[in-house]
């Protein structure tokens, strides 16, 4: 129906796709026209399709070898997904695409940009890495797409963006993706598209095939809780959410520990370790991923069937997000929400989003009238050894020169016991940039 070109019609077929989705019917004719556009769609909308279906078309036209598409993301998660689906869409053409993004070497990269490149996916630090280095020409790049525009400016790209803007042509085509559109995104807007087709869909469209339950529940008992759902609920692959990167890992160890197939993926993982939960996730060898927001936004798995909010999130457009990642194209899905009793606000909140009220639930047969302990032992992080002249502290229990407790190895296949108190006063801590 959008006259696409016949390799890209038969990549189309090979990859089982039937019906247009909202977002690709309105963004593919003017994205194919040459138009500027702006794309109010959820994650699990098709957006990906929705640009790189016409990029690919406009780009077998035209000269090979130079970089000619750029699509910037927020994570390197979401930019290699993003490449593998050009990958699997131009796979009948001669276009070639490269994801490039930290947390890996650099050099590596730089060898198949002198390949010469038409479609580069890039978050945009390591972008910046390479323009600096000149090791990528952008002076050829036609189209530009910037995809979760939102989620990249809450991780404080947007002054990188407009730094790799500035190495771009003028006369350009653009194209900016958003699920929101808060004051910054509608500047960066107006300041980078031109006369742009709007094309939005439904800020409830997404959760629309999902049911949603709370279940209130005192803060200490949400990972006895937690563990009952999962036993007394048919569930497929399961996403968790959890507040902090501390407890994506230990809720992951507590579940492993309690015989279920689970991971985590947070930001004190190495890319390698990252990519690894993640394909477990997807092929099935984990059935429970447990993540931080900022981790799993470039996960695309289209078989989840529960998101679980371990930890209510902070903003209504969060859980917008979070709840997107199940009930996927147009299949159903279930969200269920640990709700402590501070949570209620936002609770209410979320049901004036959405128009409607959610079903409170309670598990029957749990007990919900265990006390608190005096101290968090769950959660509480174990001391460290004071600093001696020269030595790097230590968690206590690592053994000779290893890592433990860095958040770079596997999740433990023991459940994780009380951590002894902590000492006010007697630990120093260093201020960390947040990763992913």
């Amino acid at each position: 129906m959008f006259q696409l070109h016949p390799h890209l019609a038969a990549a189309i077929r090979d990859v089982g796709y039937l019906t247009p989705t909202p977002i690709q019917t309105g963004a593919i004719p003017p994205v194919m026209e040459g138009n500027d556009v702006l794309g109010l769609a959820q994650t699990g909308t098709g957006k990906t399709a929705a640009f790189a279906l016409p990029m690919l078309h406009r780009l077998l036209d035209g000269p090979r070898r130079k970089t000619r598409a750029l699509v910037l993301a927020p994570t390197r998660e979401l930019a290699q997904q993003i490449h593998e689906a050009f990958v699997e869409l131009g796979k009948r053409t001669p276009l070639r695409s490269v994801a490039i993004y930290g947390g890996v070497g650099i050099n590596p990269q730089i060898q198949v940009l002198r390949t010469g490149i038409e479609v580069v996916v890039a978050c945009p630090g390591r972008l910046i890495d390479h323009v600096n280095r000149g090791t990528i020409d952008l002076s050829g790049v036609e189209t530009v797409v910037l995809d979760e525009a939102d989620r990249m400016f809450d991780m404080g790209f947007l002054p990188e963006i407009r730094r790799i803007f500035k190495h771009l042509p003028k006369q350009r085509q653009t194209l900016l993706f958003s699920a929101t559109m808060p004051d910054d995104i509608r500047r960066l807007t107006r300041e980078v598209l031109t006369d742009p087709v709007t094309v939005q869909v439904d800020r409830a469209a997404a959760a629309t095939t999902v049911a949603h339950a709370l279940y209130p529940v005192a803060q200490h008992l949400k990972t006895g809780l937690l563990l009952e759902l999962l036993r007394h609920t048919d569930t497929e692959s399961v996403l968790v959410f959890t507040r902090t990167k501390h407890r994506a890992k230990r809720v992951a160890q507590q579940l492993e520990g309690a015989g279920c197939r689970a991971t985590s993926l947070q930001g004190n993982l190495s890319q390698n370790r990252r990519q690894a939960a993640l394909d477990g996730f997807r092929d099935g060898t984990f059935q429970i991923l447990v993540a931080t927001d900022i981790a799993a936004r470039g996960i695309d798995v289209s078989r989840i069937s529960h998101v679980i909010n371990y930890d209510m999130p902070d903003t209504v457009d969060a859980y917008t997000h979070r709840i997107g990642r199940t009930g996927r194209a147009a299949k159903t899905g279930d969200a269920f929400t640990l709700v402590a009793g501070d949570d209620e606000g936002l609770a209410r909140a979320i049901e004036r989003a959405l128009g409607t009220k959610l079903e409170r639930r309670t598990m029957a047969g749990f007990d919900y009238t265990v006390a608190a302990p005096k101290r968090d032992a769950e959660f509480a992080r174990p001391p460290r050894q004071p600093r001696g002249p020269g030595k790097r502290a230590r968690p206590a229990g690592a053994a000779g020169g290893g890592r433990s407790g860095s958040g770079q190895g596997a999740a433990s296949s023991a459940p994780s016991s009380a951590a002894p108190p902590v000492k006010r006063g007697t630990q120093r801590f260093r201020p960390r940039r947040r990763a992913a």
